[in-house]
């Protein structure tokens, strides 16, 4: 539990640095990979690349020993520490509501720790696994398709298709089993692990570059959240401790709600920078 929470760190602290990078680099037309190139000259956004490496080392550990559904809410409880930091780093701040919503992230995942039963055993089968590949083909070309949406809906698409193959990379990453190099080679999961990550990041990349960013994250948590959530009890049998339904219930609800409340504070502005409408890059 401690691994997933300093993931989020990173990974919050990585979105701030992110940001930053962002804003100084020109958007191309459509999927454009030499943006990934672009953006990678900058600075921040290597220190926050560093950071996501960082993080993703501790979901990997954390997934080990915690079932899905506490890890990717930890996870996407990032966007409090995303918005605590940025109230430094883009001097930007806080209302009364949105400390609330810190504080509902907060409080759901303490409701989530305390609910947790031990990792399920259950392996998923080959058949799971391989299916994870061609998954994250598919999100690949559901993002092409995402690009071709009216502005309100293309935002919210790509962060979901973000989302969705971040949660490809999180059951890919609970399904390795064995970590000898033979069997690494020949494990489906390891590839649509790297695939997954791609596909998230350029997709994710290019909807903080062309969309608002309130609508991208929004669909971000909702992608990598419920969904990898629901497979984690399916596939891999994850559950609470006995008794304690109803208290993760509760907590997976006020975390995921509290992170949905915190993506309008990508609506907010700066000291006199241009509102959303003047501008597409995350706030």
């Amino acid at each position: 539990m401690a691994a997933a929470l300093l993931a989020a760190i990173c990974y919050g602290a990585a979105s701030v640095l992110q940001t930053i990078a962002a804003r100084d680099t020109p958007a191309g037309d459509g999927v454009d990979p030499r943006l990934v190139v672009r953006v990678m000259r900058q600075t921040p956004f290597l220190l926050g690349l560093g950071l996501d490496a960082a993080g993703f080392g501790l979901q990997f550990w954390a997934l080990r020993s915690q079932p899905v559904f506490v890890v990717q809410a930890a996870l996407a409880a990032s966007l409090a520490v995303t918005a605590m930091v940025a109230t430094v780093a883009l001097r930007l701040r806080l209302s009364v509501p949105q400390w609330g919503a810190v504080a509902a992230v907060c409080g759901g995942l303490a409701l989530l720790g305390l609910s947790a039963g031990a990792e399920s055993a259950r392996p998923a089968g080959f058949g799971f696994r391989f299916a994870l590949l061609p998954a994250a083909v598919l999100l690949g070309v559901l993002g092409l398709a995402a690009l071709r949406l009216p502005v309100r809906l293309r935002s919210a698409a790509l962060g979901l298709v973000a989302g969705l193959a971040f949660g490809v990379v999180a059951l890919a990453a609970r399904s390795v089993t064995s970590f000898a190099p033979g069997r690494l080679v020949r494990e489906p999961a390891v590839y649509a692990m790297a695939l997954g990550g791609a596909v998230a990041f350029l997709y994710l990349t290019t909807g903080l570059q062309r969309g608002a960013v309130t609508t991208v994250t929004a669909g971000l948590v909702i992608g990598e959240t419920v969904l990898p959530s629901v497979l984690g009890v399916v596939v891999f049998g994850d559950g609470t401790r006995a008794g304690f339904v109803p208290v993760a219930v509760v907590g997976f609800a006020l975390a995921l709600a509290g992170c949905l409340a915190l993506a309008r504070f990508g609506s907010l502005e700066e000291p006199g920078a241009p509102g959303p409408e003047q501008q597409a890059r995350p706030s």
